[in-house]
């Protein structure tokens, strides 16, 4: 032990003493920010700067605090003015794109119409121009039958087909020359039929009331005309008897 040295106490070394002057510094500032009710008048001035401190900070907080709320705010209305933006401009590009569609589809249409219109065109132009090219069908020339017994049967016989009537012009023949020999004027006026009022007439020898019943669309109506005469009796004779062939007497 030193000469110097003190009974009780043991010497710091240099190491010792800074940790104490630490120490020493760390109370004093925890010193600073606490008022402790009934210290010392030899304390009055750093109870003074305690509390000039006290009061400072505080406020340096508060400023602190606000600052960064307003700048928190203005963040979030940037963020939320970008978002904003960023909606309109895709909106507004969504917007383009349908009317840039819309408008290719409307052209698309427009194209495809006039195609469709120039290909009708062009097709009846060629319709045309084959028509004008191909001569037309000849028209059936108009059978010109001669006014005398060959041509009446002949003729009857044409007007007998187009309605599906049978008979030959034999069966025909045969029957006229035997009934009128084949005047179309004839009238039989002392049969039973002219007794009862209907005298048989024509070629070959029709009443009225059959001639009206068996008449034949397009000939004519005059019971003496011999092509109406003879189409008249032979339709007569397919209904009664399947045709003027199967005639061979009166009927």
């Amino acid at each position: 032990m030193s000469k110097h040295a003190i009974p009780g106490f043991t010497r710091f070394t240099r190491t010792h003493k800074l940790s104490a002057a630490g120490v020493a510094a760390a109370g004093a500032a925890a010193l600073v920010f606490s008022l402790v009710p009934g210290a010392d008048a030899g304390q009055g001035t750093n109870q003074a700067s305690a509390a000039e401190n006290i009061n400072i900070k505080p406020v340096a907080f508060s400023q602190v605090a606000t600052a960064v709320k307003s700048q928190q705010a203005t963040i979030a209305k940037q963020a939320a003015d970008t978002t904003a933006q960023a909606k309109a401009e895709a909106a507004a590009a969504k917007k383009a794109a349908a009317v840039k569609a819309a408008k290719a589809k409307a052209a698309a249409e427009a194209k495809a119409k006039a195609k469709a219109k120039a290909e009708r065109a062009r097709k009846a132009k060629l319709a045309a121009s084959r028509s004008a090219a191909r001569p037309a069908a000849p028209k059936p020339a108009k059978v010109i039958y001669p006014n005398n017994l060959d041509g009446w049967i002949r003729e009857s016989l044409s007007v007998m087909a187009a309605h599906n009537i049978p008979g030959s012009y034999n069966g025909i023949y045969r029957n006229l020359m035997r009934e009128s020999s084949g005047n179309p004027m004839a009238i039989n006026l002392w049969d039973v039929n002219a007794q009862n009022g209907t005298p048989s007439k024509g070629l070959l020898q029709v009443i009225d009331p059959t001639f009206k019943s068996y008449h034949v669309a397009g000939t004519s109506w005059n019971i003496y005309d011999p092509v109406a005469n003879i189409t008249a009796a032979c339709n007569y004779a397919a209904a009664k008897y399947g045709s003027m062939d199967n005639v061979n007497s009166a009927y």
